[in-house]
């Protein structure tokens, strides 16, 4: 009993101890860069030995896969908030706008534009990062939406034939031109009215594209 609960303690002060070294990493990497962080940086921020962000993290790519995999999905938790079961499609079509909210949110988030700006800075060096980032943020997204989609289109209120394929296209509409912007252009802000029209649009193209 008295090792099972030292086992416990031991492992509890190891994860803290990772979680630490992580949020440590996320703000350096974020604020540094990717070649302006050491690994001796990190111990230094999360007041560790360099011997115990070894431990956790075979080398700095490995650690900054780590930080890529947790914040993109964290945000496509967020994303992926259970949609309604439409019965019209303009019950659809609020179901659609609803998920590309979330998902502007989410992506338009500056600690996410920086974290984008900074795989695709190493990506060539370190291919890994550009997967751990698509697959766990815009996979992601598309895969969930994909899914709703097939639903509908099961039941009559969309005509599907490739749900990815749709899942994909909306995800487009939705991100392309506020992305885009916001990575080349540091001072970009979306208003109000600006994103509730770009938003509207998109659904628009999208029904007329997929109605039965």
């Amino acid at each position: 009993m008295q090792n099972d609960t030292a086992a416990q303690t031991h492992f509890g002060r190891s994860e803290q101890k990772r979680r630490t070294v992580l949020q440590s990493a996320e703000e350096l990497f974020l604020t540094r860069g990717f070649n302006g962080t050491s690994m001796d940086d990190v111990a230094v921020h999360a007041s560790v030995s360099k011997q115990t962000v070894y431990n956790q993290f075979a080398n700095k790519a490995s650690l900054f896969v780590e930080i890529v995999q947790s914040m993109t999905a964290q945000g496509a938790a967020r994303v992926q908030t259970e949609m309604r079961e439409p019965e019209t499609l303009a019950q659809v079509a609020t179901e659609l706008s609803g998920h590309a909210g979330r998902l502007l949110t989410i992506v338009m988030t500056p600690k996410l534009l920086r974290l984008r700006r900074l795989v695709i800075a190493e990506t060539d060096r370190f291919p890994e990062l550009g997967r751990a980032l698509y697959d766990g943020g815009p996979g992601r997204a598309i895969a969930g939406l994909a899914a709703n989609l097939q639903r509908w289109a099961d039941r009559d209120l969309l005509s599907i034939s490739d749900a990815m394929v749709a899942a994909t296209q909306f995800n487009w509409l939705v991100m392309g031109e506020p992305v885009n912007k916001a990575m080349f252009r540091a001072d970009y802000a979306m208003s109000r009215a600006g994103r509730a029209r770009h938003i509207e649009q998109a659904v628009r193209v999208f029904i007329a594209a997929y109605r039965k």
